[in-house]
């Protein structure tokens, strides 16, 4: 995990349109990332649809969300148009980004170890600076608690 109070590394990645996007083109709002391992499965979809119907609330509080995975840019377009997503999803299949922000880690799942995206959100201020990292969070729990630490 990055450190709180660090400043968050700036990437440039392509939207679910295939759009290059840059986290420093958010500064003045805050920004919810996080990070997920895959499109279309169960606990990710929870957590996206969950985000979805928070993103509002978010929206009223003065913050974007932002998704990453390794998952591809079209990937990232099916999962929106089939859960109507209203935040952006970028695509990093070279886990550049991924490894910046230390989320591609040693994970074990029946005995069987591998590496993978560690699920985890950071919360980051209008500045840039990381204020709160939340490592192997709960995908049901995680959008609101993210919005409880924006009160």
């Amino acid at each position: 995990m990055l450190a709180n109070g660090t400043k968050a590394p700036d990437f440039t990645l392509p939207d679910q349109n295939g759009q290059p996007r840059k986290l420093s083109e958010y500064l003045g709002q805050r920004v919810i990332l996080y990070f997920y391992p895959r499109d279309m499965t169960a606990g990710c979809t929870k957590q996206a649809c969950v985000f979805a119907e928070l993103y509002p609330q978010f929206r009223e509080k003065g913050a974007v969300v932002l998704g990453i995975s390794k998952d591809s840019v079209a990937s990232h377009k099916k999962f929106e148009e089939k859960y109507g997503l209203p935040f952006v999803l970028l695509s990093d299949p070279e886990k550049t980004v991924i490894q910046a922000y230390d989320v591609w880690k040693e994970k074990k799942m029946y005995g069987k170890v591998s590496m993978g995206v560690v699920r985890t959100t950071y919360l980051i201020d209008e500045q840039g600076i990381i204020v709160k990292g939340f490592e192997k969070v709960k995908p049901a729990e995680n959008p609101a608690d993210m919005l409880g630490e924006l009160a």
